[in-house]
């Protein structure tokens, strides 16, 4: 808890902003856009390897969280306070630490496949920026971020050769997207049945749940619309530097329209997201980025291209 005190004594309003904002990059929606950015406008074998590397890197982070049972630094030692309004963003136990998980295999994901330099530095600052802010905020101790760096990083490296073979193996991504929704569907098994013991927390069984549906429709939309989408929409990734720009602000912007709209109308609907609601949510928000959004592509192509004049 030192380290945690030391930062709670260099707090102040500018660095609490701060930190508060940072510490989004290792948020869910974070993941999506770069996710979706790298699908989109780059490659999409870089794509699925970087969504592929989350979704495992979720289901590892709250498998060791309910096993564990590791409670927040605030309940470990009650005299320990966080900044207003981080518990809010923090449910579940604390180890280990979901968001810098998520921001190492997003970013580690990234640097296996760019060679320019000021891109380089920027992905591994915000790699070490994540856990940082998470202790600071006092979300989180050195412990659950420093296994979360090992996590996301033992992932990055272990998942790249079997997404680099898929350039040799063109079928074999088709396997690999099945080997992991079938592995979506063990967990949420597991999250269901599984004995747990009865002094486990309600709130945090809870939180191993809803991701276990979350990631079964995520992954399961994946399987279903990667066959859809290079038989019949097969879009080019290529486009001029503002079709890149339109290309992205369109798609995440529909995909989150869908998200948090699909939500609203569950809850209008049942009074609460029910968790198989969750599930075609993530299912709904996948088909919408790879079998919708893509659709469009041609049309932004190339927009702000020079006329050629004859």
């Amino acid at each position: 808890m030192e380290v945690l005190y030391f930062f709670e004594s260099i707090r102040n309003p500018i660095l609490d902003a701060i930190m508060s904002v940072l510490t989004y990059l290792g948020s869910e929606i974070a993941f999506l856009a770069f996710a979706m950015g790298v699908c989109w406008c780059f490659d999409k074998r870089r794509g699925y390897y970087l969504m592929t590397v989350g979704y495992i890197g979720v289901i590892i982070n709250q498998f060791l969280k309910i096993m564990c049972m590791i409670p927040r630094p605030w309940v470990l030692d009650p005299n320990f306070t966080t900044v207003a309004g981080a518990q809010a963003d923090a449910g579940g136990y604390s180890f280990p630490s979901g968001h810098t998980q998520n921001s190492t295999g997003t970013f580690g994901s990234v640097l296996t496949f760019t060679k320019k330099r000021w891109l380089r530095a920027l992905l591994i600052a915000f790699i070490v920026i994540v856990p940082i802010t998470r202790m600071y905020l006092g979300v989180h101790t050195p412990l659950d971020v420093g296994v979360s760096l090992l996590i996301g990083g033992a992932l990055v490296l272990a998942l790249y050769p079997l997404f680099e073979l898929t350039k040799k193996k063109p079928n074999l991504m088709f396997y690999l997207l099945g080997g992991f929704f079938a592995i979506s569907i063990l967990f949420t098994v597991f999250a269901l049945v599984y004995p747990f013991p009865a002094e486990i927390d309600a709130e945090n069984l809870y939180e191993l749940r809803k991701n276990a549906f979350t990631l079964l429709g995520a992954t399961g939309g994946v399987f279903v619309f990667y066959p859809i989408e290079k038989k019949f929409i097969n879009f080019d990734e290529k486009a001029t530097p503002w079709g890149q720009v339109v290309k992205l602000v369109f798609g995440v912007a529909l995909v989150m329209a869908v998200k948090e709209g699909l939500k609203a109308v569950f809850v209008l609907i049942a009074g609460e997201e029910a968790l198989w609601m969750r599930s075609i949510r993530y299912f709904a928000v996948v088909a919408v980025a790879m079998a919708v959004v893509p659709i469009f592509f041609k049309y932004f192509k190339n927009i702000g291209a020079k006329k050629v004049q004859n």
